[in-house]
């Protein structure tokens, strides 16, 4: 395939993306949740474009999951190679943040059928329903159906206007009984690779289009309520008094204080909240998030411990007692080291300089870990590296980039 080629395919994966911003709950944004009419609409033009592509098979699974199967030879090659990401999206969004990657899958199955090539293995573009949790609050619904590893138990979990899982998806015409049937290829895949814009600015600093994922950062989130003694703003002197949000302050400039960024970690404090809090009032009660995340789950583990000792010893200075929840906690994924090569190999065909990065955001990859070795390609991100915004954006020039990335990847990795 020649630069016009890949020009060409560029184009015309951004103007998909545009089509399927056009499908939203919120007219003026971009808001695309799980099993919504905007959801479905997706799902049913994503089918579509995977069977103009090419694709020998293609159907929705039981969690709207819709995969699409590009045959090989079968030339005594075992395993098929998988690519896809998630087609969901948060509440008012930007239009490239995992559709990107399953967009690019349906354009490498289009130009292998075009020019009759067939792979030794299956290629098969999977787009994964669910990934963000913004209507029932967990995320990789479609990636852990896929890989086998759905919890049940969420389908008793209720959106907003008090909906269960269960009937949403019902409502959608899928039977939450098949569920289990979505994993039913899961052992066979020799290969998962997922293309995603960077959602940072890592790549946009270092002037470079591609970047070769070298792990997933593991993450713990937790939700403390602090609770202090609620007191006269006037009368209460500085010394006696048990200000929750004054203690909250101090966690979060230690939660900074102790995450670097060495070895990807990371630490956030992204909500903050005294209930029912009056500006005469000393607070009584903070309600706070935590978030630390790295490369490796021991570095991880070994801010949060440090955290954790700070936690106590300001709660205990000032008299302030803590309540902690864990929300989540997943573990670091480290990408293939055959898979990041191949990667390696395939943006410095193009001259350029290979870059590697951790992903600092959890992606449908994480998922796929825990039935096949996977890898990862980011793209450049402008608008400062922004995601999760209307105002997120690529290039033509760097889709194009990452196409031949792709092309030389899958040619390789197929033999």
């Amino acid at each position: 395939m020649t630069s016009d080629t890949f020009r060409a395919a560029a184009r015309a994966l951004l103007d998909r993306a545009d089509i399927l911003a056009g499908h939203t709950e919120t007219p003026g944004q971009l808001t695309c949740t799980y099993m919504t009419e905007a959801h479905q609409a997706v799902a049913s033009q994503l089918a579509q474009w995977l069977r103009t592509a090419g694709c020998d098979s293609v159907h929705v699974d039981a969690v709207g999951n819709v995969l699409g199967r590009y045959h090989g030879t079968g030339a005594g090659v075992a395993g098929r190679l998988v690519t896809g990401s998630h087609y969901d999206t948060v509440r008012n969004g930007g239009r490239y943040d995992g559709r990107l990657g399953i967009l690019m899958g349906i354009g490498l199955v289009e130009a292998l059928h075009t020019r009759g090539i067939r792979l030794s293995r299956d290629l098969e573009v999977v787009a994964f329903a669910e990934e963000e949790g913004v209507r029932f609050g967990s995320t990789f619904l479609g990636s852990s159906a896929y890989a086998g590893h759905f919890d049940d138990r969420l389908l008793t979990t209720l959106d907003r206007a008090g909906t269960p899982l269960s009937q949403t998806l019902r409502d959608a015409g899928h039977d939450p009984a098949e569920i289990a049937r979505a994993a039913g290829g899961a052992s066979g895949i020799a290969h998962y690779f997922e293309i995603h814009i960077e959602q940072g600015p890592v790549l946009l600093d270092l002037d470079a289009p591609l970047g070769v994922v070298s792990a997933i950062a593991g993450s713990v989130r937790r939700r403390l309520r602090l609770t202090g003694l609620a007191g006269h703003a006037g009368t209460t002197p500085m010394r006696l008094r048990q200000d929750a949000a004054c203690a909250a302050a101090e966690i979060v400039l230690a939660v900074e204080s102790r995450c670097d960024g060495r070895n990807g970690l990371v630490g956030t404090v992204g909500q903050l909240e005294v209930p029912n809090g009056s500006v005469n009032v000393i607070p009584g009660a903070c309600l706070l998030s935590l978030d630390v995340r790295a490369a490796d789950d021991a570095t991880r583990d070994a801010a949060l411990a440090d955290i954790d000792a700070r936690i106590a010893e300001i709660c205990a200075r000032r008299r302030v007692s803590l309540e902690s929840e864990t929300l989540l906690r997943a573990s670091a994924v480290a990408c293939d080291p055959a898979g990041r090569e191949a990667w390696r190999h395939a943006i410095g065909a193009q001259g350029g300089a290979v870059h590697e990065l951790v992903s600092g955001a959890g992606h449908d990859a994480m998922m796929l870990a825990r039935v096949a070795p996977v890898s990862m390609l980011f793209v450049r991100c402008g608008a400062g590296g922004i995601s999760h915004h209307p105002s997120e954006i690529v290039t033509e020039a760097d889709v194009a980039a990452a196409y031949a990335a792709a092309w030389a990847f899958l040619l390789a990795y197929s033999a």
